[in-house]
C-alpha cells in the first residue's frame, strides 16, 4: 500500500472526519494554502529530523502549524537527543515513501518517532496536509487528528 492509501484506511478505520481534495501539486505551504482556502496555520507541515546526542540516533517526525518554524533543539530533545537535522531525500523515502512537501502528519514506519507541536491542535477546527501525494490534500477534523495520531506531543516551535 502507498502512503496515501495507508491514510485514507486510517482516517476511514478511525471513522474521522475529512474532506480529500485534488488540486495542482506543490508542497509550497502558502501555495497549498491558497488552493485549499484554508489558513496557512491550518497547515500541519512534516519534517522529518535525524537526532543524534546523548545515545540516541533517532529519526523523528517533527509536526507543527505551517506557519511556525521548526526548532531543531526542542525536536532533539523531545526524543531525549541533543541536536537534530533534517533527513536527507532518501531518508525521507525510505521513512515516509514520501517527497518532500507531500508528508502527511501520520507516521507508518515503525522506525520514525512522531512528534506532535501541541499548538496544531488548539487553534482551528480543522487541520489541512498534503496526503502522502503533492497533488492530493487532507481537510481533517482537529479533535479527530488528536485522538487518532499516535505520537507524541512536545514543543517543536522556535
Amino acid at each position: 500500500m502507498t502512503t496515501h492509501e495507508k491514510l485514507l484506511a486510517l482516517l476511514q478505520a478511525n471513522n474521522a472526519r475529512y474532506q480529500l481534495m485534488e488540486h495542482e501539486a506543490t508542497g509550497k505551504c502558502e501555495a497549498v494554502a491558497a488552493i485549499r482556502g484554508t489558513a496557512v496555520g491550518q497547515g500541519a507541515k512534516a519534517l522529518v529530523c535525524h537526532v543524534k546526542g546523548n545515545g540516541i540516533k533517532q529519526h523523528v517526525l517533527a509536526v507543527l502549524p505551517a506557519d511556525c518554524q521548526a526548532d531543531l533543539t526542542k525536536v532533539a530533545l523531545a526524543v531525549g537527543g541533543r541536536r537534530a537535522s533534517l533527513a536527507s531525500p532518501a531518508e525521507v523515502d525510505l521513512l515516509t515513501g514520501c517527497v518532500f512537501g507531500a508528508i502527511p502528519p501520520f507516521s507508518f514506519h515503525p522506525d520514525l518517532k512522531l512528534v506532535v507541536d501541541p499548538l496544531l491542535f488548539t487553534r482551528f477546527d480543522e487541520i489541512a496536509f498534503n496526503a502522502g501525494l503533492l497533488e492530493r490534500s487532507v481537510i481533517l477534523n482537529t479533535q479527530d487528528y488528536q485522538a487518532i495520531f499516535g505520537g507524541e506531543v512536545a514543543s517543536l516551535i522556535l
